[in-house]
């Protein structure tokens, strides 16, 4: 088999339900919900896409994200919204489209100045309090990649409604032992390939709100 493409949601689901993974990646028999929350991030993205590049301005109901989304807009450098990301698997820049593409990423606001990168990832989360971060390693190694330049990445995760930042910052030299935890996780997608062993992870939210409704704990087929 193909090895698949992947990206920061494919291992996260991977991590979360190795079945489920199987089922919505792989199979694709299922497809995954998009609830309200989903929604309303798609939305507050496109319009900070669009007001940041000057497109449009900010939609009266995002109005309480308008200081924060300035403060971004007068940052020097160059701006790119919704940056789209794609790595071959020798780790080299393409296009996300690409042939060859083996790796996928969009970058929701990355700012470039001269040596130095600002990488921005905008979530609707009402709390900051489980923040997870692993994200912006991705995309600050993707971004070493794509912009050779850069030296330094400043990365966030900016909850638009806690009107919180969570920043880490990484540096060129940190790349190689980042990549080798990324691609030891990746790995074990290729080990479940190669073995044809897809466990199911339960949790509490298996039953009211798994989409894989051949799975033995869902609940939500009965």
């Amino acid at each position: 088999m193909k090895k698949p493409t992947w990206s920061f949601s494919a291992i996260k689901l991977f991590e979360q339900c190795p079945r489920k993974y199987y089922h919505l990646k792989i199979k694709k028999d299922f497809k995954d919900e998009q609830n309200d929350a989903a929604l309303y991030g798609e939305q507050f993205h496109e319009a900070a896409e669009f007001y940041v590049s000057e497109k449009a301005e900010l939609p009266k109901q995002f109005g309480f994200a308008k200081k924060a989304l300035d403060k971004l807009k007068a940052l020097p450098g160059k701006k790119y919204c919704e940056y789209e990301m794609g790595l071959t698997e020798d780790l080299e820049a393409c296009a996300i489209d690409d042939p060859k593409v083996w790796w996928r990423g969009i970058a929701d606001l990355s700012i470039i100045d001269g040596t130095k990168a600002k990488v921005l990832d905008y979530k609707a989360g009402k709390s900051a309090k489980y923040a997870d971060t692993d994200q912006l390693e991705l995309m600050a190694l993707a971004t070493f990649k794509h912009f050779p330049q850069v030296q330094e990445v400043d990365a966030a995760l900016f909850f638009v409604i806690a009107k919180a930042f969570i920043r880490r910052e990484y540096k060129r030299d940190e790349a190689p032992g980042l990549w080798a935890k990324w691609l030891k996780r990746y790995g074990r997608i290729l080990t479940a390939i190669d073995t044809g062993v897809w466990n199911p992870k339960t949790s509490g939210l298996c039953k009211k709100y798994c989409v894989v409704l051949s799975c033995p704990h869902n609940g939500r087929n009965m």
